[in-house]
């Protein structure tokens, strides 16, 4: 595979970049390789600049549900650019996005749009503690929240692939607010509720875990948290910045019957574009100004292409849709399992629906010391053994795989294929 180019920008990049990229996992550090540049993508398909084509489950991450630049988002955000690409005013644009995500996500009774996930949950923390009247926050070991101090304390994602689960630059004071709790382990939250009881204003939690590697909730677990939040007067918000309408059309909270006070999300309903949104009980969102005394803004807030592309990837989910993106999951990760068994490689796929991760272990993944557990040294060697068969999955151990309705069966079997390989030189 010729990366010379990829080669030339990085190299460029490092001059005026900080380590040469935009967002750390892009930098291919953590699995011993040096970063691609893309130039184009189309359905399941990515090209870098030296031509080379990928099969992609990184898929932006997440949003790309529909695939890359389908024909009718990108028609629609041509028609809406003539229009104008930003007002800093209201739009009938975000009006009806937020009615069809109330109509899709009941809980939602209010929304605001931001420019970001980070940003969602940010802000979502600052109404609860204004709703209540209390400090801290208890988040998850191995659930990111985005980059704001108060989440960057044992964090997953780029901060768990880095080493840096606590980040130079937070406050100790910040710190001391944050509390921390172990994945699926209610007697964990338990326990630090008993201490801090009437000290905690929200509880915050991915119900889908997708930043230590995908992990779902144990049996109970969402529902349990849920009953510890009510009974000590504690809020509770779900990130679904990676669930919200990945996971079903009405997110986690729709699949495990759990209605949270407040949500954040983020990818899908941009449709590719930046775009985040909290939201939930009305009471809590009229704290927000100008209804209320919580201050939050932003100039590209409701963005009009954004909220364009979101209306449109929102408008075609459908259960069929939901239904074909599981079975291919389901065909991946059984593929996956059986190229890792037939190799001798000790591997555990978490998948459900559209979301996926191979862990390089012979233990159960069901919390952050079972991810962590994983050889991140044989998903290194499986990552550069993928890319040179042509296929992209995301550079890190601990990140979730992405299946969009652009992918079809014979990209999956072509996918399990390159994995029988791969995993015969991961050693």
């Amino acid at each position: 595979m010729i990366t010379k180019r990829s080669s030339r920008l990085f190299a460029r990049a490092q001059r005026v970049l900080p380590g040469g990229v935009d967002s750390p996992v892009r930098a291919f550090k953590s699995v011993g390789a040096s970063p691609l540049f893309i130039r184009r993508a189309s359905g399941a398909r990515i090209e870098d600049v030296d031509g080379n084509t990928f099969i992609d489950y990184v898929m932006s991450w997440g949003p790309l549900i529909h695939g890359h630049a389908p024909r009718g988002l990108v028609n629609a955000l041509a028609t809406a650019a003539k229009d104008g690409t930003s007002f800093g005013a209201p739009s009938p644009l975000e009006v009806e996005l937020g009615e069809r995500v109330r109509k899709l996500m009941p809980s939602l009774e209010r929304v605001r749009f931001v420019s970001s996930g980070t940003e969602a949950a940010m802000s979502a923390v600052r109404v609860a503690r204004a709703a209540t009247g209390r400090d801290r926050i208890l988040k998850f070991e191995g659930c990111y929240h985005g980059h704001a101090d108060p989440f960057l304390v044992k964090a997953g994602s780029g901060a768990l692939t880095f080493g840096t689960p606590t980040s130079p630059g937070v406050t100790r004071g910040t710190s001391a607010d944050t509390l921390v709790a172990s994945y699926n382990d209610l007697h964990s939250v338990q326990r630090v509720f008993d201490t801090h009881r009437d000290q905690i204003a929200a509880v915050i939690v991915e119900p889908i875990a997708g930043n230590m590697g995908l992990v779902p909730p144990a049996d109970g677990f969402l529902r349990g948290l849920s009953d510890i939040c009510r009974n000590a007067g504690t809020l509770l918000i779900f990130d679904e910045v990676i669930s919200g309408f990945r996971a079903a059309a009405g997110g986690a909270q729709f699949l495990y019957g759990v209605r949270p006070d407040l949500t954040c999300l983020g990818k899908i309903i941009g449709g590719g574009l930046p775009v985040g949104a909290y939201g939930g009980r009305a009471d809590l969102m009229e704290l927000v100004s100008p209804a209320g005394p919580v201050y939050q803004a932003g100039t590209l807030s409701g963005n009009p292409l954004a909220m364009t592309a979101g209306l449109w990837s929102l408008n075609q989910l459908s259960p069929t849709l939901y239904k074909s993106l599981a079975a291919l999951g389901a065909r991946l990760a059984g593929g996956l399992a059986d190229a890792a068994r037939d190799a001798g490689v000790d591997l555990q796929v978490n998948a459900l629906g559209s979301l996926l991760t191979p862990f390089f272990t012979d233990q159960p993944v069901r919390d952050f010391a079972s991810a962590t557990s994983a050889n991140t040294g044989r998903y290194a060697a499986f990552f550069r053994g993928m890319l040179a068969r042509g296929v992209y999955p995301p550079p890190a151990q601990f990140e979730a795989w992405f299946i969009s309705g652009a992918h079809r069966v014979k990209d999956i079997d072509l996918t399990i294929r390159a994995a029988r390989a791969a995993m015969r030189e991961v050693g």
